[in-house]
């Protein structure tokens, strides 16, 4: 069955009020499994928790791990001319070109955890607008961005990563992340590609004055004035992932931003995520506990791409290999006690 498609952001709101809820009946078989494998009770810790969390949406008690999708989507971002980043935009065009060559870091753990990976420049010569002027994206342009996101999910993925590229995205993050959670830009600005403290400061200034302008207590309309096409197409993936039952493992600050637009649309609708890592941008954590999500690694990464969800997936494959692999008790002819 194909699909929901939408034309405007309220149809999207609806989809996203009607996400699908896991199967309770696979996790339950897959807690009563955990209980009757060749180990001491909680002894495989939070591993234990992810497989049953993954069997849930995935609809299998003791399910497998094949297919994992890394998608990478850049995006340029208007605010560039106000000096809130250390690298210029055009960067951002180089970085594509690298990622499709396969010479960067997203490249190497994709290949390392066989992941397919695929990228998606979106009108890099066609920067958003500056949002402490004008709104970010019209909505035809949230939208676009949206379905980008949306129609480059493969249905038969059995796990998605979401990664980008965008020189200026820290500070749309961070200014989505004022607008859903109240604090100043102060409280959600980090150093992004190496900024110095004056940076520091304008990005701040930026955050502020952009909040300010665009006003808002609908989550898109934030996502549509504060983000960035690939933050927005980010966060049409993670809708169509949830559609598609497709478990998504987090990257850090940015795709989180791109992911806290859902949760707030409607509570429960990253239940289908789990945190990859927490990165060194110092307002991740910050957001992280909003969510509620509790990250798999701390390993001080700010590179972003996907690449600390992409290491995280090495996490999940062993969650899911003992789970669904280990034998149980009477398989083994071991006593249980």
């Amino acid at each position: 069955m194909p699909a929901k498609q939408f034309t405007n952001l309220k149809e999207f709101a609806a989809i996203i009020e009607g996400f699908p809820s896991s199967d309770q009946s696979a996790e339950a078989g897959a807690k009563a499994r955990n209980d009757v494998l060749t180990k001491p009770p909680g002894a495989l810790g939070r591993l234990e928790g992810l497989a049953a969390w993954y069997a849930g949406w995935r609809g299998q008690a003791a399910p497998t791990l094949e297919n994992p999708l890394v998608i990478v989507f850049a995006g340029n971002h208007g605010i560039t001319a106000q000096g809130v980043s250390a690298f210029p935009a055009e960067v951002t065009a180089q970085m594509v070109v690298n990622f499709e060559a396969g010479g960067a870091a997203i490249n190497q753990l994709s290949k390392a955890f066989g992941a397919k990976m695929s990228v998606h420049a979106i009108d890099l010569d066609i920067p958003t607008a500056d949002f402490t002027t004008a709104a970010a994206m019209s909505e035809a342009g949230v939208v676009a961005a949206l379905k980008i996101g949306w129609d480059s999910v493969d249905p038969a993925a059995d796990l998605l990563v979401c990664g980008e590229m965008g020189i200026g995205n820290t500070t749309s993050a961070a200014a989505i992340a004022s607008a859903l959670y109240g604090g100043n830009g102060d409280d959600w600005v980090g150093r992004g590609t190496g900024v110095d403290d004056d940076g520091l400061k304008r990005k701040a200034d930026v955050v502020d004055r952009g909040v300010a302008l665009h006003k808002t207590d609908v989550p898109l309309e934030t996502l549509r004035c504060l983000g960035g096409r690939e933050v927005a197409a980010i966060t049409g993936a993670i809708a169509r992932a949830r559609v598609e039952g497709i478990p998504v493992i987090l990257d850090g600050f940015i795709c989180t931003a791109a992911a806290s637009i859902l949760e707030k649309t409607s509570a429960g609708a990253l239940d289908h995520c789990v945190a990859g890592h927490v990165s060194a941008e110092q307002a991740h954590k910050r957001l992280l506990n909003h969510l509620g999500k509790e990250p798999l690694l701390a390993l001080g990464l700010r590179l972003g791409e996907g690449s600390g969800a992409a290491l995280a997936i090495g996490v999940l494959k062993g969650a899911i290999a003992c789970h669904s692999g280990m034998a149980t008790f009477t398989q083994a002819g071991v006593s249980d006690g």
